[in-house]
């Protein structure tokens, strides 16, 4: 284990402040009560025991049930019986569910504030990201669900005789492996356009912020859910992750890219769907007429928000020579007067790592990074006096390959500083990852912001916004190219990737071939003069 007091850079003078702690605000035991974990943990399938741990003290937070195998299967079963009739329920009831969701969430936010806070570590301010971002989905699907799934009429193979209509049917049981660094989002804001679109689920939460899903899971309960729709296991990724995918009719997972390789597999030998959300090394380009301002404090929100530990944050930032040394000099002075804090309340900047899995990798790459000859100007230290898990948020300028911070995934409080001096040489050097998750433009000209945008090899590109812009438009979708994964969530690709398309065509007056006492090669006469007037009359 890494000794913590001698991290990294001991010769840059530590400067994040604690956050100060306002006066009554609760402890994790009085949040965390047996109460609500009994009432919470009913919805687990499980006969083991578990356990999940807050990071910002590394005690145990909750008891839980563990399932095995046998324990996915049943919950598999359960959703199945569960899954016709919920199917058969119209779509606009379907969407009330979401829509009252909504509402509940906003109304009891403070509940899930506090677990969100408890589980992952994070400041509040990032935790009410989560909330933010599922009431938007709950809104948007909720309003346009039905419209998504509606059935759609198209040209048939002989207008006016072949009437044609596009079904979406649900999948039947999605199969969701949820991650632990945004526990509501990713948990419950994954699931609901499955709902919607009228499956069943059965979701792996990560163990350790297993209280925040289950809270959604409970949530979406009081509002309409049937209970047995949505079933919840817990255990081992390595154990039940497999058999999730063994089980599942379409698979939802978002985390690392070598487990989702893995998940890719499985699906793939059982020739069924999977969406996966994978790793990023995401870029932010500022140009040389950037508000310097403006880009040091997104860089900021874009670099350190939920301490860097979301799959779309900033770890590679290229700065142009011509604005590089005023822009750090912003950029750093803001990351020094970051406030890092426990409380479950406003004020802190950044809150801590989730465990000790992601410290030491940060350690490692800023370690090595200020080994090969990389400069600190911010952060670059833990701080074990916060919290076990806490480091400050860190710039390193000087990085070049093969230090490890260069290509390979942090997700923690670090970025790197890369300068540049022709945008295309900036475009290039930012499309030379194995990733394609997310990147951010900054400049003052929305259209040359937004052409660079269409050079980027990423499946998001935020202009003048480091990830919450493109994130957040839900009507549009968020998703990876290249090995940050497949598939897309929101709009109408987040909800129809859980159904099939089904084409009826029926056929009318006449058949599909000789008719009306036509021999074969007047039939074919008969056609090939049909199909030319339909090109003329430009009929798609």
């Amino acid at each position: 284990m890494t000794d913590l007091r001698h991290t990294a850079t001991p010769h840059h003078p530590t400067t994040n402040p604690p956050a100060p702690t306002p006066a009554g605000v609760r402890a994790a035991d009085d949040v965390v009560t047996p109460e609500l974990v009994a009432q919470l943990t009913k919805g687990i399938v499980g006969t083991g025991r578990t356990a999940n741990h807050t990071p910002f003290t590394g005690r145990e937070l909750a008891a839980l049930p563990e399932s095995t195998p046998d324990d996915v299967a049943t919950a598999f079963q359960r959703a199945r019986t569960a899954q016709p009739v919920w199917a058969a329920t119209p779509a606009r009831t379907r969407a009330a569910v979401a829509l009252r969701f909504h509402d509940l969430l906003l109304a009891r936010q403070a509940e899930v504030l506090d677990l969100i806070q408890l589980e992952t570590g994070k400041a509040r301010l990032h935790a009410h990201e989560e909330v933010q971002a599922v009431a938007i989905a709950a809104r948007h699907y909720g309003r346009k669900g039905p419209s998504y799934l509606r059935p759609k009429r198209h040209t048939g193979a002989v207008p006016a005789l072949t009437k044609v209509t596009e079904l979406r049917q649900p999948r039947g049981v999605v199969g969701q492996i949820a991650p632990w660094n945004y526990p509501l989002e990713l948990s419950v804001g994954d699931a609901l356009p499955a709902f919607l679109a009228g499956n069943a689920l059965v979701m792996k939460p990560d163990t350790e912020t297993a209280l925040t899903a289950l809270w959604a899971r409970d949530l979406l309960v009081e509002a309409g859910l049937p209970a047995e729709v949505f079933q919840v296991v817990l255990g081992d990724g390595p154990v039940i992750g497999p058999e999730i995918v063994r089980h599942a009719d379409y698979v939802s997972f978002t985390g690392s890219t070598r487990t989702g390789r893995e998940v890719a597999q499985g699906a793939a030998a059982r020739l069924i769907g999977a969406s996966l959300e994978l790793g990023g090394k995401n870029a932010m380009l500022v140009l040389a007429d950037a508000d310097i301002e403006k880009a040091a404090a997104g860089a900021v929100r874009a670099c350190f928000s939920s301490a860097g530990q979301l799959c779309v944050s900033v770890e590679r930032l290229y700065v142009h020579e011509s604005v590089a040394d005023v822009f750090l000099d912003r950029f750093a002075a803001r990351t020094r007067a970051m406030r890092l804090g426990t409380a479950l309340a406003y004020g802190a900047d950044m809150g801590s790592l989730v465990g000790q899995r992601q410290l030491d990798t940060v350690v490692r790459h800023v370690d090595e990074a200020v080994a090969k000859g990389a400069t600190v100007l911010a952060g670059g230290v833990a701080r074990p006096d916060i919290g076990p898990y806490f480091y400050e948020p860190t710039i390193l300028d000087g990085v070049e390959a093969p230090m490890a911070v260069c290509a390979e995934e942090t997700f923690g409080p670090v970025v790197s500083v890369y300068r540049f001096t022709d945008e295309a040489d900036a475009v290039a050097r930012a499309n030379s990852t194995e990733y394609g998750l997310n990147a951010s433009v900054w400049t003052k000209d929305g259209r040359r912001g937004r052409a660079i945008a269409a050079r980027l090899r990423s499946g998001t590109v935020n202009v003048n916004e480091g990830y919450a812009s493109a994130y957040g438009s839900v009507q549009s979708p968020m998703g990876g190219m290249k090995d940050s994964g497949l598939g897309r969530r929101h709009g109408s690709e987040g909800i129809l990737k859980y159904t099939e398309a089904q084409t009826v065509a029926q056929q009318r007056i006449v058949p599909m071939g000789p008719s009306f006492g036509m021999t074969d090669e007047q039939y074919t006469v008969f056609m090939s003069r049909s199909l030319r007037v339909m090109k003329a009359l430009r009929l798609r």
